[in-house]
């Protein structure tokens, strides 16, 4: 892997080369190699070479090490020194370094770091603020210094585990070309785009690792050699878990935070041991687990090959990265989808970096667009789509008679009044209600269907999602409120919807597809289609924000209700109609100032939330807990359910159970074999031949792209990665239950007694029997469930995603949001968290600063037919102001004449055509 530390001390950084940086390796006899300096600007100074102790010191000061005058212009005592970027090799090639007697892995490894500097030299920009410019500029110039070493730190003054792994230190200056002068560099891009320097390092490494007889396999986030057993990888991992346990103890899961934390606990090295004995400690390590070198005295183990696969093709590659990044989203940014081709291609040497590339830069499917630095990228198969939804769309305008020819008496006012009026009296099949979270959009609806039933129309109700149709709408009072999927999937429901009306709530979650489907359905059976929703909430996980796309795209007229009714404090509804308004800097304020914004420890303890929580339970409130992030909300049920325990709300005693967890993979990653993992749980979600619906199946092995599983008796057979939609990929794992728990259904189905159990659904745990089977307890309808401990489809349910979250309404909401879910933190998901109670909000964060910068993001995904007119306007753009400059003058310098000769040259306006 890559990391990027930013450093902002010289003295730091002074002290970080003095101690460790200047020595190839934290042992310091027969493996010292000092660093080295690379890069364009070093050639500049001409200090290519070994790392001299004045040179880099002077360097860290902002001093140029010829001149000794400022190197830069920026001067502030805080500038940014440089940035650590850390090249990791995987550990499996670390153990194989370690036991070989040559640097053939050495070698390779070097050899991949300084092809992605380069890389990441290409890339180097500086920012421009001379005459009222603000910009960044290319010039393609750095100076780095490299450290390489061999082991990891030791760990409770153990010998260390080897750890082959690169400090490049990039100092923070680069030679602008135009104005002539060193100046500091601007990092933000290639701080975002290390996922793709990443990528390309992992392929070259791996390719070159291959080259030398080894096999790879690919993992989640790299690749490990083949043959290097697990538990010899974990044997050698010392290190990172003193640094996963500390950061456990305290909290700690921000990446950011981590990196810190190994620079924080870091141990003093260790002298006199030389790498013989290094590598003769590492050896009786193994030796103890049971593994035997099969050679004699210091030969290195040696772990057989796999059998080679054929090398897939620069379009294969490519085609994988288009269907998975597109599967979600319909804009990506270039670099996103290179990186999945590369990793598509890993462990392939004759399958370069360089011609993936090239086929991406060829492929004539892809449309792009330059948006600043970066190029955002969309397909003419997305757009195709979009185009197909926006003038389905627009062709229902004016074809229909009215619902009512004169609006009736609506039991309503102000802007409820207005949206129920204008689905009754429009003349278009489609229309849209968006209304902001709290603003009784159900009321709204209830009184909207009862006029349309009475004048004599059959009203079909359905939801994106299984919670807000047989959940939520149910609740409130639509029985037969089903999903869009049972909707496109029924003929019996398709049928009943002739020349009646559709009602989609939550139509905000609508993607592009079913958008699409129920609009040629409607139209198919002469229906008119209600879309009711905000779009200011979150979208569809698959791609197209497509209630957003028809309303502003496609001009579709919509209703707007704004006056918000949830929150009964004037505050707190002013919070939230701000937030609704894209005004986060006042709700923020506004928050603070009522004390919703609680500040967090340092070790990012949740037991103040969960106090809080606590005392509104015992008040007899409603309350809802969210987080951005699953792994944030594990910390937060920890403490939820410890306080719990002390206060008898849940019992001591716990069980353990089976639980299932989704890998969510995407379409694409579920056909590549090389995705599967064994002990894997394949679930098939319809009737295949040899394969019941609803059984499971484990991963028993994955070969030559085969991917070999097994059902409970023993029985295998071949996974049909042909038809990967019709069946679900799940991670075993447990989860401990204790009598009086909350937990939250994952995936719909049945009990024991084929009682239906809908994703989403929150129970209570009232009874466990001996064998693992769980009573369960609906407080809303009263039911209860008996659900077998083999269901697996379960969570503890205190802490939810504000995705999962949308559409509840409770007394009081806790939102955990530390700066390590900022990654995760957007306007809409601030929003949506925020909005959720009628009482109180209580926000617990570590930085209130950061917390406004993140959630002042908009959460919205471009559409494709948005960035193609994007491409249009910037193309007008360019060719209006060409067409307007005057001639420009090139001054032209030649070998006989001695002053410059001026020439004019008259630009000429782009022709190009304007579509894609």
């Amino acid at each position: 892997m890559i990391r990027m530390i930013q450093s902002t001390s010289a003295g730091q950084a002074q002290a970080y080369f003095n101690d460790s940086l200047h020595q190839s390796d934290y042992y310091l006899n027969d493996q010292e190699q000092p660093g080295c300096f690379y890069g364009r600007v070093a050639a500049r100074f001409d200090i290519t070479g070994v790392a001299t102790k004045n040179t880099f010191h002077a360097l860290c000061e902002n001093i140029n090490p010829i001149t000794g005058q400022a190197l830069t212009p920026r001067k502030k005592d805080n500038r940014t020194v440089g940035y650590d970027i850390n090249f990791h090799c995987p550990k499996s090639v670390s153990i194989l370094h370690a036991l070989t007697t040559d640097n053939h892995i050495l070698n390779a490894f070097q050899e991949s770091v300084q092809q992605t500097m380069l890389d990441i030299e290409v890339d180097a920009q500086t920012r421009v603020r001379k005459n009222g410019m603000d910009e960044d500029r290319s010039t393609g110039e750095l100076l780095w210094a490299d450290f390489i070493h061999q082991t990891a730190r030791p760990v409770d003054n153990a010998v260390p585990d080897p750890h082959l792994h690169c400090h490049s230190f990039v100092f923070n200056v680069t030679w602008d070309g135009v104005e002539q002068q060193f100046k500091a560099g601007q990092f933000r891009s290639i701080k975002q785009d290390m996922p793709y320097y990443q990528a390309r390092f992992h392929k070259r490494l791996a390719d070159k690792l291959v080259e030398l007889g080894y096999c790879i396999r690919r993992t989640d986030k790299a690749f490990e050699v083949a043959g290097v057993p697990e538990h010899i990888i974990d044997l050698f991992s010392k290190r990172t878990n003193e640094i996963g346990q500390i950061a456990k103890e305290l909290g700690i899961t921000d990446q950011d935070e981590l990196d810190q934390l190994g620079a924080r606990t870091r141990a003093r090295k260790q002298k006199g041991l030389t790498m013989s004995q290094l590598k003769a400690e590492w050896r009786k390590q193994i030796f103890a687990l049971g593994m035997r070198d099969k050679g004699e005295g210091d030969q290195p183990i040696r772990f057989a090959p796999a059998k080679p696969v054929s090398s897939p093709s620069p379009k294969h590659c490519v085609d994988h990265a288009l269907a998975m990044r597109f599967e979600r989203v319909s804009v990506m940014q270039d670099r996103r989808i290179l990186e999945v081709a590369y990793q598509q291609g890993l462990g392939h040497p004759t399958l370069t970096v360089d011609q993936i590339t090239d086929r991406f830069a060829d492929d004539k499917r892809i449309i792009r667009v330059k948006d600043g630095s970066q190029t955002l990228c969309t397909t003419k198969e997305v757009l195709r789509e979009e185009q197909r939804m926006v003038a389905l769309a627009g062709q229902s305008r004016g074809l229909l008679l009215p619902l009512y020819p004169v609006t009736p008496e609506i039991l309503l006012e102000g802007e409820q009044r207005e949206a129920v009026s204008h689905v009754l009296t429009t003349t278009n099949r489609v229309s849209i209600i968006r209304g902001r979270a709290g603003t009784g959009k159900t009321t709204l609806m209830t009184e909207a269907i009862r006029l349309i039933t009475e004048a004599g129309y059959q009203v079909t109700v359905v939801a994106p999602t299984a919670q807000a149709a047989r959940g939520v709408l149910r609740e409130e009072g639509f029985s037969e409120a089903d999903t869009v999927a049972k909707l496109l999937s029924s003929s019996e429901l398709q049928a009943a919807l002739a020349h009646g009306v559709l009602w989609v709530d939550e139509a905000g979650l609508l993607n592009t597809k079913d958008m699409t489907a129920l609009l040629q359905l409607v139209t198919d059976k002469n229906a008119r289609l209600i879309l009711s929703g905000d779009t200011r909430q979150h979208s569809s996980v698959m791609r197209g924000d497509a209630l957003r796309i028809l309303n502003t795209v496609a001009s579709i007229k919509s209703a707007e209700v704004s006056r918000i009714y949830r929150q009964r404090h004037l505050d707190y509804r002013q919070a939230v109609q701000a937030l609704a308004d894209h005004k986060v800097g006042e709700a923020l304020a506004v928050l603070d100032s009522m004390g919703a914004i609680k500040t967090l420890s340092p070790a990012n303890s949740f037991t103040a939330l969960a106090n809080d929580y606590l005392a509104a339970l015992k008040k007899g409130k409603s309350a809802l807990v969210i987080s951005p992030t699953h792994k944030e909300g594990e910390q937060v049920t920890k403490a939820i359910r410890e306080t719990l325990r002390e206060t008898g709300r849940i019992a001591n005693e716990e069980t353990t159970v089976s639980r299932l967890v989704n890998t969510n993979l995407t379409i694409a990653e579920k056909s590549d074999s090389r995705n599967y993992r064994p002990g894997q749980v394949i679930q098939f979600n319809q009737k295949l031949a040899g394969i019941e619906r609803g059984s499971r199946w484990a991963v028993h092995s994955v070969a030559d792209g085969v991917v070999r599983i097994h059902d409970a008796i023993g029985t295998q057979t071949s996974l049909p990665l042909d038809r990967i939609q019709q069946f679900d990929v799940y991670r075993a794992g447990e989860i401990a239950l204790a009598k009086g728990d909350t937990v939250r259904i994952t995936r719909n189905g049945y009990d024991a007694y084929k009682k239906r159990l809908t994703n989403g659904q929150m129970l209570e745990v009232i009874a466990i029997a001996p064998d693992g089977a769980l009573r369960l307890h609906n407080k809303a309808s009263k039911a209860t469930y008996t659900v077998p401990a083999h269901f697996g489809h379960i969570a503890h349910g205190y802490c939810l995603t504000s995705h999962a979250a949308q559409g509840k309404t409770v007394d009081e909401v806790f939102i955990a949001q530390p700066a390590s879910t900022f990654a995760a933190t957007n306007l809409n998901q601030f929003y949506v968290s925020v909005s959720r109670a009628r009482d109180g909000v209580h926000i617990y964060t570590d930085n209130k600063a950061a917390l406004l910068a993140h959630a002042s993001e908009l959460g919205d995904r471009l559409s494709a037919l948005e960035l193609v007119q994007r491409k249009k306007i910037n193309r007008k753009t360019a060719e209006h102001l060409i067409s307007t400059k005057p001639p420009v003058t090139t001054i032209i310098k030649t070998k006989r004449e001695p002053k410059p000769v001026v020439k004019l040259v008259q630009r000429k306006p782009n022709n190009h055509a304007l579509h894609p």
